[in-house]
């Protein structure tokens, strides 16, 4: 008998009713027994232009409701193997960027301390540090999946070393991420000078710009990524400004001549197989687009994650 947790089925009750969770699975505050936490960090005090990420988790959640269990696309059955609820929001402090990150890296020491993988909807870029820093002390340095308009790897912003914008410099000054694993998809747009990008190939960084990958399938990128990861833990942090706007207006810092929503599907499904440890979606802005679009679109994304987790069933 399969004691999985399962979503609510919209032919049981319908869609616009019920929990607002993750596609409506249970609610739960014991994470014994779970493969997969799935966890909001309502945060956008780390950002630099347009707030709103707040409301990201909230929204994501709403709007997953219309997801089904089983992916029709690649057969995955994510739910029939893996145990899968959702904790809730992290407590952060409205107040205090510097103290919400704190809030965040103690929040995932606990959660590391079982044996479910985190999951998280964001929320700014920021979440991502302090993410990073207690998947470290787990596993080590990892792999790094970057999908984001933006490089975030300023040293200061407004003087503050820490932000949406300072993310993956820190992460590589402190040694939570293997550099030569580290891969920025999607980068593109105006910049303050032509180091933005270059100082971190020179730390090895492998970058794909967004221009370099203007009408191509991204399945065989994917494949490239994850042969050169190979069984390395890798970490994926998935920045809905990636999308180009016509796809997902609803964010902080949104850049033209972005990915396609196919193209984010495609790079995803290519994953499958890597020794994934954790993930996150960030930069929904529900404000920014009021169709609910770039929320469901998120959600899809988050989904498409699941999906590739190591001992996902297919079917």
């Amino acid at each position: 008998m399969n004691t999985k947790n399962q979503p609510i089925s919209g032919n049981d009750l319908a869609r616009f009713s019920g929990p607002n969770t993750f596609m409506r699975l249970p609610s739960v505050n014991d994470l014994k027994g779970l493969d997969v936490a799935v966890l909001g960090i309502p945060l956008d005090i780390g950002t630099s232009w347009r707030s709103g990420t707040r409301f990201g988790p909230k929204e994501v959640r709403a709007e997953s409701a219309m997801l089904r269990p089983y992916n029709l696309g690649t057969g995955a059955a994510p739910f029939d193997s893996l145990q899968v609820a959702d904790i809730g929001d992290l407590a952060i402090n409205t107040f205090s960027l510097s103290d919400s990150l704190r809030i965040i890296a103690e929040s995932y020491d606990m959660i590391l301390t079982s044996d479910a993988m985190p999951l998280a909807i964001g929320g700014d870029h920021s979440i991502t540090l302090p993410i990073l820093r207690a998947m470290a002390k787990r596993h080590g340095p990892m792999a790094l999946v970057h999908v984001d308009a933006h490089a975030d790897v300023n040293d200061e912003m407004f003087g503050e070393r820490e932000a949406h914008g300072t993310v993956f410099r820190r992460a590589y000054e402190e040694e939570l991420i293997q550099p030569a694993k580290t891969y920025q998809i999607g980068l593109r747009g105006t910049g303050y000078s032509s180091e933005d990008f270059s100082e971190a190939a020179g730390w090895g960084f492998q970058q794909f710009l967004a221009q370099e990958l203007w009408g191509r399938s991204l399945s065989t990128l994917g494949a490239e990524i994850r042969r050169d990861i190979g069984d390395a833990p890798v970490y994926i942090t998935f920045d809905i400004d990636s999308l180009d706007p016509a796809y997902a207006p609803g964010t902080g810092t949104p850049e033209i001549g972005g990915l396609t929503t196919p193209q984010a599907l495609e790079l995803i499904r290519a994953f499958k197989g890597l020794n994934i440890v954790g993930g996150d979606l960030v930069e929904v802005s529900p404000p920014y687009d009021t169709s609910g679009n770039t929320a469901l679109t998120g959600a899809n994304i988050l989904y498409e994650m699941l999906c590739v987790l190591p001992g996902v069933a297919y079917r």
